[in-house]
C-alpha cells in the first residue's frame, strides 16, 4: 500500500495527473484517485452493513476534510512517508495521509486506508 501512496504523490509532484477537487468548489484540496477508489470502497461497505452509518460516515469524515486547513497543526507526520510535507489525519478507524503543497496553498488526500498498529503491513 506503501508504494501505491508513494504513487499518488509522485504523480501530483510530476503534474501528470490532475487531481479532481474534493468538493467542486474548494480548488484547494483535491484528492487522488486512490483516494476516491477507497473511499468508494469503504462507503459501499458500510452502506452493506448499515446505510445510515455510511451516511453518517460520510458526513463526518467530510467535516474533517472540510477543516482540516485550520487544524493542520494537530496532525502528526504520516507513518507511511519519510516526508514532513505528509502528514496522517485520524478519524474513526481510518487513515487517511495527505500532502501540504503550501507552494500551491493546495491538500493533497493520498488515499484513506484501515488503521493499523502493525507498520510492517504497510
Amino acid at each position: 500500500m506503501k508504494t501505491k501512496l508513494q504513487q499518488e504523490l509522485n504523480s501530483y509532484l510530476s503534474s501528470k495527473v490532475k487531481f479532481t477537487p474534493y468538493y467542486k468548489t474548494m480548488k484547494q484540496i483535491v484528492s487522488s484517485t486512490l483516494f476516491e477508489e477507497q473511499f468508494q470502497e469503504i462507503l459501499l461497505s458500510l452502506e452493506k452493513e448499515d446505510s445510515n452509518s455510511a451516511k453518517s460516515f460520510k458526513l463526518y469524515l467530510d467535516t474533517v476534510i472540510i477543516n482540516m486547513q485550520s487544524k493542520i497543526a494537530k496532525y502528526k507526520a504520516s507513518v507511511y512517508f519519510d516526508d514532513e510535507k505528509v502528514k496522517d489525519i485520524e478519524n474513526q478507524g481510518f487513515v487517511i495521509p495527505f500532502y501540504s503543497d503550501e507552494a500551491e496553498e493546495t491538500y493533497v488526500l493520498l488515499g484513506i486506508l484501515k488503521k493499523t498498529t502493525d507498520l510492517n503491513n504497510i
